[in-house]
């Protein structure tokens, strides 16, 4: 297969968007939906919530299992099977016998979706590395800032293919209202899980072809049965379930008693990960691996800010100042857009740069996004509402791509799906939180002044996310051997 600018094959990178663009289009396109089910199935607001939190939870605690699974079974093997699940509950959504039945179906469906991205940083890794001359090592690429731009493990990171599946997901996630309200305005509620079905299966038929087949050692089922931590991942569901339901209690009815008892599973599962030989979540790797962990938690503090805004400036655009839902769709627009056309930007920073400046550069205008917020008031003009959007939306390019940038380099390569995995739980851990936030602040103040309570919160997250960035390879660096290998940031030898 020819290999493009993209630095991966342009038709296997093609199919890996097929699977990863599943989970953001179906986050957003079901909020269209919630109305017309409400009334199909008798439930109220409340309940339809479920349909949204549900699908959160279900992924949130099924990236990481499922990209335990990528690494124990095999990248290609999982997004098939991730894919096929998908198809097969979206058929049957439409003859769901009651509520909860549809609901035990988002969950399916969110397992199935949280396989594509951890299978597809595997893939792309291993794309890369063939494609790399044997014994080549483009550590001594290094940039100014001190960051190597390579991978711990030797491989350079293909920020254009990253950046590819970022478009491809920030697009799908910004057009699923649209394409939503386009179908159930013309076939009903069916049709937002109906559609998946010829999609998912286009993807497959992509994926069989295409994407390279796992090597014999990976196959089979026993392998996986004696290698899987089952006490971990137990554990590991059990703490972060509960963890999540406690998260979205805070809004409304804080379920306090699930803290002592989120305590105690954690304090079971770290125990149970520090004995085990194979663990599930490798506990001291991640103590171990500043620059992953770093990354992670970068990952949840972005989010978190970034749904502050994304929930938070149309509730008051909306109950503040008036405008009605078109006027608001239109208003936050930008910020979308804007993430979307600074991805390629952010990719070209990275290849020059590394993931450091990227991340630096992202993180500032964040900050001064936030200290933007402080100048909304009821009487600002439109203009100034338009440019708070645009300062939002220009870090979610830069921070999303530098993030994918640094998981890559910063996640040993035997255990990239699980990182990826990880990866994306933190992402929903920060949009789970900032729902909890807006629940707390406006439920007792929907007002400008809620919004700069909310907005001096969103500045302290991105400070601290300004000085991970700059600390993250600060600068130490010395060469080993005769140049091929470099330590970086912490000392360690890549």
């Amino acid at each position: 297969m020819p290999t493009p600018r993209f630095g991966v094959p342009t038709r296997l990178l093609a199919s890996l968007a097929f699977g990863t663009v599943l989970n953001p289009l179906n986050s957003s396109m079901i909020a269209v939906a919630l109305v017309p089910l409400q009334h199909e199935f008798g439930v109220g607001v409340a309940t339809s919530s479920w349909l949204v939190s549900g699908f959160y939870l279900a992924a949130a605690v099924g990236q990481p299992l499922m990209g335990r699974m990528v690494d124990l079974l095999g990248a290609r093997r999982l997004f098939v099977g991730g894919l096929a699940l998908m198809c097969a509950v979206c058929a049957a959504a439409p003859f769901a016998p009651g509520f909860w039945w549809l609901v035990g179906i988002r969950v399916l469906m969110a397992v199935g979706t949280s396989t594509a991205f951890p299978a597809a940083l595997v893939l792309i890794r291993a794309a890369v590395e063939s494609e790399q001359p044997a014994g080549q090592n483009s550590a001594g690429d290094s940039d100014d800032s001190g960051n190597s731009g390579n991978s711990g493990n030797g491989s350079r990171p293909p920020s254009a293919a990253l950046a590819a599946l970022t478009v491809a997901a920030s697009t799908s996630a910004a057009l699923g209202p649209v394409l939503g309200g386009f179908l159930v305005a013309f076939a009903g509620w069916q049709a937002v899980f109906l559609v998946n079905v010829p999609f998912t299966a286009a993807g497959i038929m992509l994926a069989v072809r295409l994407l390279p087949k796992p090597p014999a050692r990976t196959a089979g089922a026993e392998p996986f049965l004696r290698t899987v931590d089952l006490p971990g991942l137990l554990l590991f569901s059990a703490t972060l379930t509960g963890l999540l339901v406690f998260l979205l209690s805070l809004a409304d009815r804080p379920q306090w008693w699930l803290v002592p008892l989120v305590v105690v599973l954690a304090a079971a599962l770290v125990r149970r990960e520090l004995a085990a030989p194979a663990p599930f979540l490798d506990v001291r790797g991640l103590v171990a691996n500043r620059a992953l962990s770093s990354v992670l938690g970068q990952q949840g503090g972005v989010n978190l800010v970034f749904y502050c805004v994304f929930f938070g400036l149309p509730l008051w655009l909306g109950s503040v100042r008036g405008f009605g839902s078109d006027t608001v769709g239109l208003l936050i627009l930008p910020l979308a857009l804007m993430g979307v056309l600074m991805t390629p930007v952010a990719a070209r920073v990275v290849s020059l740069r590394g993931s450091r400046a990227t991340l630096v550069f992202g993180s500032a205008v964040l900050l001064a996004g936030t200290l933007v917020v402080q100048l909304l008031h009821e009487s600002s003009p439109v203009i100034v509402i338009v440019v708070a959007a645009l300062l939002f939306g220009i870090p979610g390019g830069f921070n999303n791509l530098g993030l994918q940038t640094a998981l890559y380099e910063a996640s040993p390569p035997e255990r990239m799906g699980s990182s990826g995995g990880l990866f994306q739980t933190f992402r929903y851990l920060g949009a789970i939180l900032s729902t909890s936030v807006l629940g707390i602040v406006f439920e007792r103040d929907l007002s400008t002044r809620g919004l700069h309570h909310v907005g001096w919160l969103m500045t302290a997250v991105a400070a601290v996310l300004l000085l991970l960035a700059l600390a993250r390879h600060g600068g130490r660096r010395r060469h080993v051997g005769s140049g091929n290998t470099m330590s970086i940031a912490d000392g360690e030898a890549t």
